[in-house]
């Protein structure tokens, strides 16, 4: 019965999705929920142009990125000074991180200079593509490779040399290459054009996504490591557990991959999709990291062109819709939100905050 409800899903995708829009009068609601959320975000600046802790600027990077993709006028000023912050934790290679030599992953450069990138390119001013050229280079040094389960992946830092690589940063590093490589045009002559191996990069991705069991077609975290536990097959093999928001990030590396919606690898993730489809959790991991699951949904789906999930039975999910509502009613009344779940630092309003903003502006059109 799955197996039918499965690839009922799948003959649907690969037909094409109707191009349904947010519903009309969901677009004052989507406006109104980020102009009190950028409202809190300005509320919350620093002087030095930070949000939340200065060590980590990708804290700082993920509400600029907000202010900047809403195209709300009026944060100029605030847009300006979180850029100034971001350019002066760039290092001399390229990356945009604070090392933390004491702890393990460093600075987390590769993380940190991922959504650096992404947050510089939305802000769009001629003063961002010097450092954002320099974090290409970065990144792409930064790609893994070896003979090993990690060949072609990205971890939190290049700095230790160590194998080790997962979903999350690689679908972080595989997004800012992908948004910024038009940039390359604009590398002064003679320098080095900068980008990753994109087939090895395929190859390690595919390596998370399951393709057996309850989870077939979702993605884990990594090779190694059960964050969203694991399941054992009917002949007794050890499976890692995928889940919802891995899922969505390996859509995204997938379609960053230029594969398209009728690719079996991007239908099969869709499928999973379908099937646990909730916006009430994290599938598989319950309230944890809930908006960055909202987040990686909503960037995910919009990359891959799908206004609807589709489902085996009743009608398609119109995705937008489900995420402007659920993630409205979850606004706080000073315009901020927050998860009580602390994993992955949700807890932080900033973070939560700006993960919603995000997840609004790409559901709701604002964005790309």
């Amino acid at each position: 019965m799955r197996t039918e409800r499965v690839s009922l899903v799948l003959a649907v995708l690969v037909t094409g999705m109707a191009c349904a829009q947010p519903q009309a009068g969901q677009e004052p609601q989507v406006r109104a929920a980020v102009a009190k959320g950028l409202a809190w975000l300005k509320s919350q600046q620093k002087p030095s142009g930070a949000w939340s802790e200065e060590g980590m600027p990708a804290l700082t990077a993920l509400p600029l990125w907000a202010l900047a993709a809403s195209g709300v006028p009026g944060y100029e000023a605030e847009q300006q000074r979180a850029a100034a912050f971001l350019l002066a934790r760039q290092r001399p290679d390229g990356g945009i991180y604070v090392p933390k030599p004491e702890v393990k992953g460093s600075g987390l450069g590769n993380y940190n200079t991922a959504i650096c990138v992404a947050a510089l390119h939305a802000w769009g001013k001629p003063e961002g593509v010097p450092a954002i050229l320099k974090a290409r280079a970065y990144i792409a040094a930064s790609q893994h490779f070896g003979d090993d389960a990690h060949a072609g992946g990205f971890g939190y830092d290049r700095e230790s040399q160590r194998a080790y690589t997962d979903l999350n940063n690689t679908h972080f590093a595989l997004d800012a290459m992908r948004r910024t490589e038009g940039l390359e045009d604009r590398r002064p002559s003679g320098e080095r054009r900068a980008d990753i191996n994109w087939e090895a990069a395929l190859k390690y991705v595919e390596q998370m996504q399951n393709r057996e069991g309850e989870t077939a077609g979702g993605f884990a975290y990594n090779t190694e490591d059960p964050k969203g536990g694991t399941v054992t097959n009917a002949s007794g093999r050890v499976l890692l557990r995928a889940y919802g928001s891995m899922t969505y990030a390996g859509l995204l590396a997938l379609v960053h991959a230029k594969l398209d919606r009728s690719d079996p690898r991007v239908r099969s993730a869709v499928a999973y999709g379908s099937a646990h489809w909730t916006l009430e959790e994290n599938p598989g991991q319950g309230q944890q990291g809930l908006y960055f699951y909202y987040n990686v949904m909503s960037r995910a789906l919009s990359a891959a062109g799908l206004d609807e999930v589709p489902r085996a039975s009743g009608a398609a999910v119109r995705w937008r819709d489900e995420v402007v509502r659920k993630v409205v009613s979850l606004q706080r009344p000073d315009g901020s939100w927050a998860n009580d779940n602390n994993r992955w630092w949700e807890n932080d309003p900033v973070l939560a905050t700006s993960y919603a903003l995000l997840a609004l502006e790409f559901a709701g059109g604002l964005t790309r």
